[in-house]
Order: C-alpha cells, then sequence, then structure tokens
C-alpha cells in the first residue's frame, strides 16, 4: 500500500477541484489532485456546454488560458419551442454566455493547474475517507488492483453529484448537510452531433419541453454544424428512456437530416439548492458535491470555479492558522454570499415545476414577454415594469390563475433570498436559521401543492 502526504487533497479534476487545487499551489501549498479517469480521459465530462458568465474567471487559471475552448461566443438567447402551443419563445439572457467544447475545457484546466504546480495522480478510484475522530484527514482509493492513501490537512471534495466521499465519511457531529436524496438531482443525456449543413439558430440555446413534468431537451450550437443535444430529467419522475426520447425528437427536425453523432455521456447533476454547510472538520465540498448547480436552468460551470477558489483560500486560512477543524466556515458564507442565495430562490421554481401540468405550464409561458421569465431564471426574483406588466396581462387572459399563484410563489422565492442573504455568519446559529428556512419552505409546498424536496 502506498502512502502520500499532501497539505491538500482534492478529489475529481472538474472546475472547482482544478480551481482549488490552482489557488492553492499558487500561495504555495504542496497539492494533489486525485481523478479516478486515465490521463487521456480526464476532463472528458458529461454537460449540456453552455456557459453563463463567460466573461469572469478566478485569476488561478485565468479565462485566457482556456478561451481556446470556447467555441461559440455568439449566443445570446434563449429559443424555447412550445410545440403544443405552435410557437417559440425567446428570452434574452443577461451577461456574457458561450458554449465551449467541455472536453478541450478540461484539458486546459488541467494543464493550468499542473501550471500552477498542482501534481496529479490519475486512475485512482477513491472509495473512502480517512477519519478519526470525526476529521477528515485524506482519502483512499484503487490504482491498478493497489491500495493507495493520500493523507492532508485538508480534503477537497469535487467529485461531483452524490459524491462517494459523502456517503463514506460520518458526519454526526459536523455542520455537513446530510439532508440529501436521488431525488433531488437530474438525470442527463448528451450527445455531440455533427450536421451537414450550418443551423439557423446558432445564435441560441434552444429548449423544448418533454413529454412529462420537469423534464426538457436541449439543442446548444457548440458551432453551426456541431451541435451539443441532450435530455434531462428531475429524478422525481419514473424513468425515462432518454436515449429514445431524444432520438425520436432528432428524427423529427430536418436540420439533422443525415447528422453524425461523435460523443455520447450522461451523468446527474444537483437541481437543488445548496448544500446548508459544506464543511466538516478536515473537509470542504464544491461544485455539484454542495449543489452548486442553477436549479431552473442545470448551469454550474462559473459558480463551480469560484467555489473552488473560496474553499482554498478558506482551507490556506485554517492550514496557517493550525486550526483545521473549525477554520472553514467562512467558506459557506461566502458562497452563499455570491451566488448560493440566489440558487435557493431558484429552487423554489423548481420545486413549482413538479407540481404543475406540462401542458398547463408551457401554455402559459407561450403567453408571456420573456422579459420577466429571464429574469426569474437567471436571478431568482423579478421587478416587472409598467409597459411589461401590461403586455403580461395582455397575453395571460385565461391564465390568470395560474399567473396569479407565480406571482405569490415568487413573493416566497424573495422572501426565501432575503433569508439567505443574512446566512449566519457562526456554526452555532445554523440551526436557527434552518428552523426559519424550513418554516418558509412549508408555505411554499402549501401554495405549490408540491410535494416536499428536503
Amino acid at each position: 500500500m502506498s502512502t502520500h502526504e499532501y497539505d491538500i487533497v482534492v478529489v475529481g479534476s472538474g472546475t472547482s477541484g482544478c480551481y482549488a487545487a490552482a489557488t492553492a499551489a499558487r500561495e504555495g501549498l504542496d497539492v494533489a489532485i486525485v481523478e479516478r479517469k486515465s490521463e487521456s480521459e480526464a476532463g472528458h465530462i458529461a454537460c449540456g456546454d453552455a456557459l453563463k458568465g463567460a466573461d469572469s474567471f478566478p485569476d488561478a487559471i485565468p479565462k485566457s488560458k482556456i478561451e481556446s475552448s470556447f467555441t461559440n461566443t455568439g449566443v445570446d438567447h434563449g429559443r424555447f419551442e412550445i410545440p403544443s402551443e405552435d410557437t417559440v419563445l425567446n428570452i434574452p439572457v443577461p451577461g456574457e454566455l458561450a458554449v465551449i467544447d467541455r472536453w478541450e475545457y478540461g484539458r486546459k484546466l488541467i494543464e493550468g493547474a499542473e501550471a500552477a504546480g498542482v501534481e496529479f495522480h490519475y486512475d485512482v478510484v477513491v472509495n473512502d475517507v480517512l477519519q478519526e475522530n470525526g476529521r477528515v484527514e485524506g482519502v483512499r482509493g484503487k490504482r491498478n488492483g493497489e491500495v493507495e492513501t493520500f493523507e492532508a490537512e485538508i480534503t477537497v471534495d469535487a467529485a461531483g453529484a452524490l459524491s462517494v466521499l459523502q456517503d463514506n465519511a460520518d458526519f454526526s457531529d459536523a455542520t455537513f448537510d446530510t439532508n440529501v436524496s436521488y431525488t433531488q438531482f437530474c438525470s442527463a443525456y448528451r450527445e455531440i452531433v455533427e450536421v451537414p449543413e450550418p443551423v439557423d439558430w446558432d445564435d441560441a440555446l434552444v429548449f423544448k419541453p418533454t413529454d412529462r413534468a420537469s423534464g426538457y431537451l436541449w439543442y446548444f450550437p457548440r458551432t453551426p454544424t456541431e451541435i451539443n443535444v441532450g435530455l434531462g430529467f428531475q429524478m422525481t419522475e419514473e424513468p425515462m428512456k432518454l436515449v429514445e426520447d431524444l432520438k425520436k425528437d432528432l428524427r423529427s427536425r430536418p436540420e439533422f437530416e443525415g447528422a453524425k453523432v461523435v460523443d455520447k455521456l450522461g451523468a446527474a447533476l444537483p437541481t437543488r439548492r445548496p448544500y446548508d454547510s459544506a464543511t466538516a472538520p478536515g473537509l470542504v465540498a464544491v461544485g455539484d458535491a454542495a449543489g452548486l448547480v442553477n436549479p431552473t436552468t442545470g448551469g454550474g460551470i462559473a459558480g463551480a470555479a469560484y467555489s473552488g477558489q473560496y474553499a482554498a483560500e478558506e482551507a490556506i486560512s485554517a492550514i496557517s492558522a493550525g486550526r483545521t477543524d473549525e477554520e472553514l466556515w467562512r467558506y459557506n458564507e461566502r458562497v452563499m454570499d455570491h451566488f448560493g442565495a440566489r440558487y435557493a430562490a431558484l429552487d423554489v421554481y423548481n420545486v413549482l415545476s413538479t407540481a404543475v401540468e406540462v401542458d398547463e405550464l408551457t401554455s402559459m409561458l407561450a403567453s408571456l414577454p420573456g422579459e420577466p421569465i429571464a429574469e426569474a431564471l437567471y436571478s431568482g426574483k423579478t421587478s416587472i415594469g409598467p409597459k411589461t406588466a401590461l403586455k403580461t396581462l395582455r397575453g395571460a387572459v385565461g391564465h390568470l390563475d395560474q399567473l396569479w399563484e407565480i406571482y405569490q410563489v415568487r413573493n416566497l422565492a424573495e422572501e426565501l433570498l432575503e433569508h439567505y442573504e443574512a446566512y449566519p455568519d457562526r456554526p452555532s446559529a445554523l440551526p436557527r436559521w434552518q428552523e426559519q428556512r424550513d418554516s418558509i419552505m412549508e408555505r411554499v409546498y402549501e401554495r405549490t401543492g408540491a410535494d416536499p424536496k428536503y
């Protein structure tokens, strides 16, 4: 059995893992990334390839180092196809947007982390944590049949959705959120498809509802002739035949006649609120492993990058102070302050979607202007001006009851946002904060009629 010792060990070489490792390594710490894939496959991750927030990345791996993977920077809106209403809804997307080649992006991240001084261990399947008296002290895994241990002052869980580290760690005396279920996640499948002729919607992210609730198809153009096509559904639903449902829709689209599939991958991703706490003695979770994904769109790359930076910075402070059991809480505060509170508010709309019939929801959306929908999708709240309100009322004739319902839900989402913006500054205050949050969520379930999610 081989044993390796580091200041920080990161499990997973995705966005959050690479940014966490690079941030710490640039400050002179001894850092390793442990990755289950081979060196040639590392960075090959199932993703929709749409990047919201493409204008900003942490300095540890600057945007200039990964920008070559941005294959389409001309997208500026979402195109929502609603077949039941025979209409298309165009919704502007605020901020800088890009579609990327995710594998090339992944390779550039790894190169950036290596340049920062990070050591990589490939082909290691982590299957356990090292833990003593409640404190995580590293991980154990297998490489080519041989057991290897990686000891560290701080372990960063960047192992993705439903992380195996969390399955094996004892959090009974920690604040780490254990209220996690597979039903709070989404199952997704995507293909990279090359089409013979350029599509005429290469400036848009195309969305289309599935035939059942809490699911959608997507068509994201990497280039005018290379399209990321996929389908996802909330795991509260009965299992869908992802591949067959996607192929059925592809066959109905003339622009995909004669197309060639060049890559296939599936994955799970969190469509839930951020973990109440993603820290425990000696451990901090980042990116998907901490539920840090916009639950209405599935987007999580930019948030993952910053969560990695914040985790590393707080780990550096903890190691410097010699208090690795207690000094990581500030990470939770920073995540909530930057984007976690907004994601928690957006989860209210995800809860609503599980209680609304697909035809009813799509019919109402088809009648509304894009401005309030765009604000709800990306900010967690809406501020409708007089002109937009007038357009909304004109279009919503026949849907006023549903519109009133969404208005009430929106008020609850904004109340929840304010509560998350007052996230506690110390672990001892977390239980009281959770009680108050749960009281708001009870009213969300009562208003929407949705089954409790947590």
